[in-house]
C-alpha cells in the first residue's frame, strides 16, 4: 500500500466527510438511548436497518453505481452485514443500557487499536510505536473514565456488563471496518456493497430479534419513529458512504480517529441532556483520552 501523507487529514477531500461523519455519530450515541427505554434493542437495530437498507440501494441506483457484485461481492457483503450491521449495532444498542451514551462514545475510540492492528494483520497497513505509545495514554484515559461511571453507576445498570457488550461492539466492528477494505471490496462500488451488506444485515437483525425478544413492537409514539429516521439516513446512508472510503485512504487506524470529535460532541450532549456528573477523575481520564488520541493521530503511519 501506498505511504500515508503524514497531514493526509487536512486535504479537503478527506476533512470534509471525516468531520461530517463526527458531528453525525456525535449525535447518534445520544439518540441511541430514546430507541431501547420501551423497544427491545434488537427490534430498534431492525427497524433502523430495514429504513436504510432501501434507501442505500436508491442511493446506489441514483449515483449509477451497479448492484450486480458477484458470487464474492456477496459473501462478503454477508460478512459485514452481520458483523457491522447486526453485532455491532446491537452490542451498542444493549451496552447503553447499562452505561451513559457518552461514555459509549468514550470506549469506541478504542476502535482505533484493534483497526490499526487487523489493518496491519490484513491489509499491510503500517503502525507505529508513537501509535501504540498513544493507544495506550488514550486507554488509560478511558479507563479512568470507567472507573468514575462504574462509582455513580447513573443508569443502575450493570457496568461490567456494558464495557463486555461496547467491547463486542467494538471489534464486531472494526473487523467489518477493516475487511470491506479488501482487493475484493475495493473492487466494488460503495453504495452497492453497502446496500447488500444492510440487506443482509437486516435479515440477520430480524432474526436476531425475534429468537430474543419475541414478536415485533411497534411503537406509537412519534419521537421514537423521527429518531429511527435520523439514525437510518443521516447516521447510516449518509454516514457509511463516507467513512469506509477513509478507511481506504487513510488507513483502518487514522480513520478510526474520528472517534476524537465523537468523543467531544457526545460528552458535551450527555453531559447537557443526560446529566452526566464530571469529577477530577473524569476530568483527567477525558483529558488523558484525548491527549492519546492526538499523539497516535499525529504518527506519519496509523
Amino acid at each position: 500500500m501506498s505511504e500515508t501523507p503524514p497531514h493526509a487529514l487536512l486535504r479537503p477531500q478527506v476533512a470534509l466527510p471525516f468531520l461530517l461523519v463526527a458531528l453525525i455519530w456525535g449525535s447518534t450515541w445520544w439518540v441511541i438511548t430514546g430507541q431501547i427505554d420501551e423497544v427491545p434493542p434488537s427490534w430498534s437495530v431492525t427497524w433502523r436497518f430495514m429504513l436504510a437498507a432501501p434507501c442505500m440501494f436508491a442511493l446506489a441506483l441514483i449515483t449509477g453505481k451497479s448492484l450486480s457484485i458477484g458470487r464474492s461481492g456477496h459473501l462478503l457483503a454477508v460478512f459485514i452485514g452481520i458483523t457491522q450491521f447486526c453485532f455491532n449495532f446491537n452490542f451498542v444498542y444493549r451496552a447503553e443500557l447499562h452505561l451513559t451514551s457518552g461514555i459509549v462514545a468514550v470506549m469506541f475510540a478504542l476502535l482505533m487499536v484493534p483497526n490499526a492492528l487487523l489493518g496491519r494483520a490484513l491489509l499491510g497497513q503500517p503502525v507505529t510505536p508513537r501509535f501504540l505509545l498513544g493507544s495506550l495514554v488514550a486507554i488509560a484515559g478511558i479507563v479512568m473514565l470507567l472507573v468514575h461511571e462504574a462509582r455513580l453507576s447513573p443508569l443502575g445498570g450493570n457496568i461490567p456488563l456494558g464495557i463486555a457488550l461496547a467491547i463486542g461492539g467494538i471489534l464486531s466492528a472494526s473487523v467489518a471496518n477493516v475487511v470491506q477494505a479488501n482487493p475484493t471490496g475495493r473492487s466494488l462500488g460503495m453504495a452497492s456493497l453497502l446496500a447488500w451488506s444492510m440487506l443482509y444485515g437486516v435479515i440477520a437483525d430480524f432474526a436476531l430479534a425475534w429468537f430474543t425478544a419475541g414478536p415485533p413492537v411497534l411503537p406509537a409514539d412519534p419521537d421514537y419513529w423521527a429518531g429511527v429516521a435520523w439514525l437510518a439516513l443521516a447516521g447510516s446512508v449518509v454516514t457509511f458512504p463516507l467513512y469506509y472510503p477513509l478507511v481506504r485512504q487513510i488507513g483502518a487506524g487514522r480513520a478510526a480517529y474520528n472517534s476524537l470529535f465523537v468523543v467531544v460532541i457526545a460528552m458535551l450532549i450527555s453531559t447537557f441532556i443526560e446529566g452526566y456528573e464530571w469529577s477530577l477523575l473524569a476530568v483527567a481520564g477525558s483529558v488523558l483520552a484525548l491527549a492519546g488520541m492526538l499523539l497516535a493521530l499525529r504518527a506519519k503511519h496509523v
